[in-house]
């Protein structure tokens, strides 16, 4: 069997997501009433038996850190198993930071080497997807693939947003990388990259090496381009589901395809595994609905309460609904409160954030709200659709009654 080495691109922020990636990389923003988006690749690794793993890390790594703790959440510890956070090295000039996600690969080189690996799987940690990478590894061995890419197959409308491809037809699973465009004008194909690579290690370091004193960085922009023609590019098809969301109305609707009667993505027939120590998951009580409370196509966990009603939304452990609140199509993450009479429509809160009494936020069939972490919305105010509340925000804070539309509350707003 191959010797295979994981490396989880795990450091980047994304502007799109907005406040929910002020204090954290996007990596590990919550999703799903339970999870990290980077509890995906590590559960697929453990699902795939490839335990031996570097997290590349860089923007604002403690909630990483402390989320990853050991490993063994994922059942990743042990004499020839485990995870290992690779921040850049912080020395006296900017650029000994990550300048790409492949400048981030080639300044590990030595932590490869260490492990003198076959094959070197890159993923990116910010994908809501089930995937067995055997599947992966033997596509790539039977087409004696020197490097494979996995694509999925996209709308035709807005695949621009992605790298493309035109993969031949040598195997029902895939073949040969025939084009490759990174987010062109005016596709020729729908097949979008998901972000993972296996390469042989020896043409990982050429290709690395070759790049590093080049002007960008990137295995889609850069890499890719770079190997059509030399080497034996493969393209693995995926067929299963994918969920991006690099902007907030697709993580929220990637969210959302965890309810309805027949959801997109059942998490109960992927084995997932997350850290239940952080945000001391594991030590909260039963989720209780109250007399009065209601829930209505909810996802909710251990140490929520609901007095209030709820409906089509997704509940973090330590959610608190009040008697007479509402909340509608919207995500709370963790110790989310909700005061009495309030109501929540098409809104996002960060972990601890409290909502006074009988205050607005949100409007149905309009732009997503997004309410920093930790913030403190005073009684009795209106926020509007497609607002941004900053965190860490104090009642005093609060100037206005009431907010307009897209308006941007920080300190003194």
């Amino acid at each position: 069997m191959a010797k295979i080495l994981a490396m989880v691109l795990a450091g980047g922020r994304v502007d799109e997501l907005g406040v929910l990636t002020f204090l954290r990389p996007k990596s590990t923003v919550p999703f799903g009433g339970l999870y990290r988006f980077i509890d995906f690749p590590l559960s697929n690794l453990m699902r795939s038996g490839l335990d031996r793993v570097g997290i590349l890390s860089q923007y604002r790594s403690s909630s990483l850190i402390e989320h990853i703790g050991n490993g063994d959440s994922w059942d990743m510890v042990g004499r020839h198993r485990g995870i290992t956070l690779l921040p850049p090295f912080q020395g006296l000039h900017a650029s000994d930071w990550y300048k790409g996600t492949a400048d981030a690969v080639y300044q590990n080189l030595d932590f490869i080497y260490s492990h003198r690996p076959d094959l070197v799987l890159i993923l990116s940690g910010d994908h809501i997807y089930h995937m067995d990478y055997q599947e992966l590894v033997r596509f790539h061995l039977d087409m004696d693939a020197e490097v494979s890419a996995a694509f999925v197959e996209v709308p035709a409308t807005g695949a621009s947003r992605f790298g493309l491809a035109r993969i031949g037809d040598d195997d029902p699973r895939g073949g040969r990388v025939l084009e490759y465009w990174e987010k062109p004008a005016s596709p020729v194909s729908n097949w979008a990259s998901l972000t993972i690579y296996l390469f042989r290690t020896e043409i990982l370091e050429t290709i690395l090496r070759e790049n590093a004193s080049a002007p960008s960085h990137e295995f889609g922009r850069d890499i890719l381009p770079a190997l059509l023609g030399r080497h034996r590019l493969y393209g693995f098809k995926f067929q299963g589901y994918w969920g991006y969301s690099r902007t907030l109305e697709e993580y929220w609707s990637t969210n959302m395809e965890l309810l309805g009667e027949n959801p997109k993505i059942r998490l109960d027939a992927w084995p997932m595994r997350t850290n239940l120590g952080h945000e001391a998951i594991r030590d909260r009580g039963p989720a209780l609905v109250g007399p009065r409370g209601s829930i209505d196509d909810v996802r909710l966990h251990n140490g929520v309460r609901v007095e209030g009603t709820v409906v089509r939304s997704i509940l973090f452990p330590g959610v608190h609904i009040a008697a007479g609140a509402e909340v509608r199509d919207s995500i709370l993450f963790f110790d989310t409160q909700v005061g009495p009479g309030a109501r929540l429509e098409r809104t996002i809160t960060d972990i601890g954030v409290s909502v006074g009494k009988d205050s607005l936020v949100g409007r149905a069939n309009s732009d997503l709200t997004v309410i920093g972490t930790q913030t403190r919305i005073p009684q009795g105010i209106e926020i509007g659709p497609g607002c941004s509340v900053h965190p860490h925000l104090r009642a005093e804070d609060f100037r206005a009654r009431r907010y307009a539309p897209h308006t941007v509350i920080q300190t003194g707003s």
